[in-house]
């Protein structure tokens, strides 16, 4: 994941409110993303928040029928 990447999901961030979310509700196509790269966006997300590159995004260690559970702090 580029820094490119990372800035504007911490823009998307910067504008939800606190509480949980999955990482497709950050990503405007995600609906008309090939199924591969979403698998392959979706595990970087997942690498950049268990590498602390996204300050106030925790893994909620649960999944969804949407996909993996996050959760915004909403202050970093």
């Amino acid at each position: 994941m580029t820094e490119a990447d990372l800035s504007a999901l911490r823009r998307a961030l910067a504008a939800r409110p606190p509480g949980p979310f999955h990482y497709r509700d950050l990503v405007a196509d995600w609906d008309a993303l090939w199924i591969g790269s979403r698998v392959r966006r979706g595990h970087a997300f997942l690498d950049a928040v268990r590498a602390g590159r996204l300050p106030g995004v925790t893994d909620t260690g649960r999944k969804t029928p949407q996909g993996r559970l996050y959760a915004w702090d909403g202050q970093s």
